[in-house]
C-alpha cells in the first residue's frame, strides 16, 4: 500500500521490512521472518533509502547495523506502522458493524468455566460491541490493565499494581474432587491417604490449604500440576484428587465425570474472582453493570 507523506510515496511494506531488518540486523533472517526472498528485502530497503535520500544501514559482512539516520528514523517508522495498523483494525471493525470495542484479559480457569456463557449473553445484548479476549496468567493480568493492553481484567488473584481499581465479583466454595471410577462414597480421609493430591493448579489458595491438609494428613503424597484443565483430566483418569473451585468442576460433576468428596477435617477455602480496571470507559462500565446483573 502506498502512502503519501509530504509529497513522498511510501509503501507500508517498506517500513515493516525496515523495522524487522533493524531488529534482526541481518537481511537473510529478515527475509525468513517476512516470507520474502533476500533480494526482495534488499530491494525494499533500497527503495526506502532512495525515497528518504538517506542510507539506513551499514553493511558489515552478512550483517547490517543502523546508521545514524536509520537509528533516528526507526521510532518514526514504528509509530507510523502502529498508527496505520490501528486504523485498519478500527476500519475493519466498522465494516463488520462494530461501533465499540472492549478488550478483556482473563485467567485460563475463568475462560474455560463461566466466561463463555456470560459472554454469549453479553454479545447478544450488545451486537455493536467488538469483544476481544486475551487469555493470560492471573499474575500477568494486572500488568495488562496497568499498561493499557486490556480494558478490563478477570483474575483469581489481587494485582500488585497500585494504579488499578479492584472489585470482588464473585466468591465460591472450593471442593475436593475425585474420580467416579471409585465406587461408592469416598471419604476425605480415604482420598487424602490413598491417592495423590494434585496441587498448585490455582494461583490463590494452595499455600494455606496445603499446610492445613498436612496438619491433618501428614503422609499425604502430592503432585504439582499448574493447569486446572489438565488436573481435571488427571482426576478423571484416576491419577489423584484435588481441591478446585466449584464452577470449574460443576459441569463434570453433573455429567458424572468427577465426584465431590465431603470435607471432614480440612478447612476448605473460598475462591474469589476479581474485576480489574484502570479507566472506566463507557464500554468497561457497561460490562461491569452486566456482570453485576447476572
Amino acid at each position: 500500500m502506498l502512502l503519501i507523506v509530504k509529497g513522498i510515496e511510501l509503501d507500508i511494506k517498506w517500513l515493516k521490512t525496515f523495522i524487522i531488518c533493524a531488529k534482526l540486523e541481518n537481511f537473510r533472517k529478515a527475509s525468513e521472518e517476512l516470507f520474502l526472498t533476500q533480494p526482495a528485502v534488499t530491494k525494499q530497503i533500497k527503495r526506502l533509502e532512495e525515497h528518504l535520500n538517506s542510507q539506513l544501514f551499514d553493511r558489515i559482512g552478512k550483517n547490517v547495523i543502523l546508521t545514524q539516520a536509520g537509528y533516528k528514523f526507526l521510532p518514526y517508522a514504528k509509530e507510523f506502522v502502529a498508527t496505520y495498523e490501528r486504523g485498519m483494525e478500527r476500519f475493519e471493525s466498522w465494516k463488520q458493524g462494530y461501533r465499540r470495542k472492549l478488550t478483556i484479559a482473563t485467567a485460563p480457569q475463568i475462560a474455560s468455566s463461566f466466561l463463555p456463557s456470560l459472554l454469549r449473553a453479553f454479545v447478544d445484548e450488545n451486537p455493536d460491541m467488538e469483544v476481544t479476549i486475551d487469555v493470560i496468567k492471573s499474575y500477568e493480568i494486572g500488568e495488562a490493565i496497568s499498561s493499557g493492553r486490556a480494558d478490563l481484567g478477570l483474575s483469581k488473584v489481587m494485582p500488585l499494581q497500585a494504579n488499578i481499581e479492584v472489585e470482588a465479583f464473585a466468591e465460591e466454595r472450593v471442593i475436593l474432587v475425585g474420580s467416579t471410577r471409585h465406587t461408592g462414597v469416598m471419604a476425605e480421609s480415604e482420598a487424602l491417604t490413598t491417592y495423590r493430591l494434585i496441587t498448585h493448579n490455582h494461583p490463590d489458595y494452595w499455600d494455606f490449604l496445603l499446610n492445613d491438609i498436612k496438619r491433618h494428613y501428614p503422609q499425604v503424597r502430592t503432585m504439582e500440576v499448574n493447569q486446572i484443565e489438565v488436573t481435571k483430566k488427571f482426576i478423571e483418569n484416576g491419577l489423584g484428587v484435588s481441591y478446585l473451585p466449584y464452577s470449574m468442576v460443576e459441569e463434570e460433576i453433573a455429567k458424572n465425570h468427577l465426584l465431590e468428596i465431603k470435607s471432614e477435617k480440612v478447612s476448605t477455602p473460598t475462591s474469589a474472582t476479581y474485576i480489574l480496571t484502570r479507566v472506566a470507559t463507557n464500554e468497561v462500565s457497561h460490562f461491569m453493570e452486566f456482570l453485576k446483573g447476572t
